[in-house]
């Protein structure tokens, strides 16, 4: 079966989002709301663990003794910095301050090229992938993408695979017709348990984790990808292209096993 659609994660995987610009549009808000809180890079990536802004807050503040102490208090207050903080991104998002990584306007220029389908899967909120992506191509972002599926669309977040699922429906594909582009744990998890194949490219924060699960890892899109051990002979590829990846995931399918080609194929 040919590849049809890629279907990309947005924070670490278009963008580098997570160390330059949601982290310190938190501390931004901290700030505005006069509290002493700041999160630095390492503790930052401790709670990248846990996935959704608002989430993240929640879990930060059950550490803190000058947290709010009654479970409603502290979810208003994870409400309200949370707002500051999205504010606080698309400011700095508009200035410039986060740029796609390499080779992610390449590839997506040659999967269109190519008449393949692209969507996101993403556990962020609508309003911060509007920012970056109208950043960077423009008001008329989303006509690059058959569906965007966010937070609001599938409040179950990675690990679960509900955002994929979501994405799989509004493309009306199959898992095994899609392929991920993931940078965490949790986004290969969830990809995973949606049954689609999936390439990691590693960000700052997750640049070694178990990939075991993954179709091909690279440390960016314009290096040269790893296929996965288990995969029949991949030739060798100076970066990750749309040829590439259409020959990687053909050697993907192959390894699979018949029942489940037919059992993907019939779900859809």
């Amino acid at each position: 079966m040919t590849l049809r659609a890629l279907i990309w994660d947005v924070d670490g995987t278009l963008a580098e989002t997570e160390r330059d610009g949601h982290r310190v549009a938190f501390n931004q808000a901290f700030a505005a709301a006069g509290l002493p809180w700041r999160w630095d890079e390492r503790r930052y990536g401790e709670l990248l663990a846990v996935s959704g802004g608002h989430e993240r807050l929640l879990h930060d503040m059950a550490t803190r003794a000058d947290a709010p102490a009654m479970p409603a208090a502290r979810e208003a207050l994870a409400r309200a910095l949370h707002r500051r903080k999205t504010a606080a991104y698309a400011a700095l998002v508009a200035r410039g301050a986060i740029g796609l990584r390499r080779g992610v306007l390449r590839l997506l220029g040659e999967a269109r090229s190519a008449g393949a389908r692209q969507a996101i899967a993403t556990t962020t909120s609508r309003a911060n992938v509007q920012a970056l992506l109208s950043r960077h191509l423009g008001v008329r972002w989303a006509d690059a993408w058959t569906a965007v599926v966010c937070a609001d669309d599938a409040p179950l977040k990675k690990p679960h695979p509900m955002a994929y699922a979501v994405a799989l429906e509004r493309l009306r594909l199959a898992p095994h017709q899609a392929l991920a582009i993931e940078d965490s744990p949790n986004g290969l998890a969830a990809a995973h348990a949606a049954g689609v194949p999936t390439l990691v490219t590693h960000s700052a924060y997750f640049a070694s984790f178990d990939t075991r699960h993954a179709l091909a890892c690279s440390a960016d899109l314009d290096l040269p990808p790893t296929p996965a051990a288990t995969l029949p002979a991949v030739t060798a590829a100076p970066r990750v292209d749309w040829r590439w990846l259409c020959a990687a995931h053909a050697a993907w399918q192959r390894a699979q096993p018949a029942e489940a080609g037919s059992r993907s194929q019939s779900a859809y």
